[in-house]
């Protein structure tokens, strides 16, 4: 059975703790966490307006 690698073990174990930090941390923790998740979904809505726009005009030809 092959091992797992550590790197990825300690990224996945930091990443619920800091998701658990970020829900029920100090509230400068979730000011910046709110800081940082906002510009990701402004981007997420641009490409998903932008996949819709490339779609409707590949349905015209």
């Amino acid at each position: 059975m092959a091992r797992p690698n550590t790197s990825a073990v300690h990224l996945v174990v930091g990443g619920c703790v800091c998701v658990f930090w970020a829900a029920r941390g100090p509230r400068w923790v979730r000011v910046v966490a709110a800081v940082t998740f906002t510009p990701g979904g402004l981007l997420d809505a641009a490409g998903k307006s932008r996949r819709r726009h490339v779609n409707r005009s590949g349905d015209d030809e």
